[in-house]
């Protein structure tokens, strides 16, 4: 009797939000492509200018969202030799070539709506632009409520930040829809006009936040707050667990990197210090599953000191350097005991 295949292994949640991520990025850019197509339609037809400022957006959507489309990919790769952290800031790359783009759309939306408010220009065929646009903000709803879903499983600064010039893009095209039917039925071209000059702002203000978040993600910039109490409780749940100090959290794609040191009985034997440690690390991927972490178990009571060769080190001069002399203070605080690092 022959023994069925086992089945597959299910997948983990770290690949599971990548299987996500690509798919969520490989929507957006069909959709980019279909609202590239509706407007340039509209824009042959109308002439207005709140769709071109439309349209050129839509055509910076398709540019990051190809971007994003590769990144989440790379980003997916595992760690190699090179990259021991894996791929993770990938992302964060994107997110920035993301924000450059908006921001060259948001200028050159700009300037054309002034040009367009000194030297007005009639909306024509405002039937087929209402329609197309209304079309327009149907998909993009339709996506930005794709890409929510997918956010909230991946946690994916990618999807954050392609989710953001679309959210940008569905408030834009109701001023645009605003701006086509004031210039083609109420014939006020000058609001089309300035409808262009409030997508632009619109587009601006999008683009800081996505660059501020990727700046964030580059620099190393710690979790928030909430998350990094949610792991010490996590970790103090365990009575023999005495303290947490030098907790250092930073994310790396959507992998949350957790580096702490633990207070533990100084009679403990290392396996029995090792399980503790274990459970621990457990209890934190139970609410961060896709967590990669490191603990360092301190024995309780005993605060690590640095040699004499090290202090030495420390104190030394550099070469080239001049000694400080106007100071009184100990040439080697450092080795003083009991000393802590900067993340103490």
């Amino acid at each position: 009797m022959t023994t069925p295949p086992a089945p597959p292994p299910a997948p983990t949640p770290i690949e599971d939000a990548h299987l996500a991520t690509r798919r969520i990025t490989r929507l957006s850019v069909g959709v980019a492509v279909a609202l590239i197509a509706l407007k340039a339609f509209a824009l042959g037809a109308s002439g207005s200018v709140s769709i071109l400022a439309s349209l050129t957006d839509s055509v910076l959507d398709l540019v990051a969202s190809l971007a994003a489309f590769y990144a989440v990919r790379w980003a997916a790769a595992p760690p190699d030799e090179d990259h021991r952290y894996g791929h993770g800031k990938g992302e964060a790359l994107a997110a920035l070539v993301q924000a450059g783009l908006v921001f060259a759309s948001a200028v050159f939306i700009g300037w054309e709506g002034l040009h367009r408010i000194f030297d007005p220009r009639p909306v024509t065929s405002g039937g087929w632009a209402t329609g197309v646009i209304i079309v327009s903000i149907a998909l993009t709803a339709w996506l930005v409520w794709m890409q929510t879903r997918a956010l909230k499983k991946t946690g994916s600064m990618t999807v954050a930040g392609d989710r953001a010039h679309y959210a940008a893009d569905l408030a834009a095209n109701l001023v645009v829809l605003i701006g086509v039917i004031s210039g083609a039925f109420l014939k006020a071209p000058g609001l089309d006009a300035a409808a262009g000059l409030v997508v632009a702002v619109w587009l601006f203000w999008g683009a800081t936040g996505m660059l501020k978040a990727a700046a964030d993600h580059l620099l190393d910039r710690a979790v928030p707050e909430a998350d990094r109490s949610a792991v010490t409780h996590a970790v103090l749940a365990d009575p023999r667990i005495s303290g947490v100090h030098q907790l250092r959290t930073r994310m790396v794609g959507s992998v949350m990197m957790v580096q702490m040191h633990v207070d533990l009985d100084p009679d403990l034997t290392l396996d029995a210090a090792h399980a503790i440690v274990v459970e621990a690390e457990n209890r934190i991927l139970s609410h961060f599953p896709s967590a990669d972490i490191l603990i360092h178990a301190d024995p309780r009571g005993v605060r690590p000191q640095i040699s004499a060769q090290i202090a030495a080190q420390i104190a030394a001069p550099t070469p080239g350097s001049t000694p400080d002399t106007t100071s009184s203070a100990p040439a080697s605080s450092a080795a003083q005991p009991g000393r802590k690092g900067p993340w103490s």
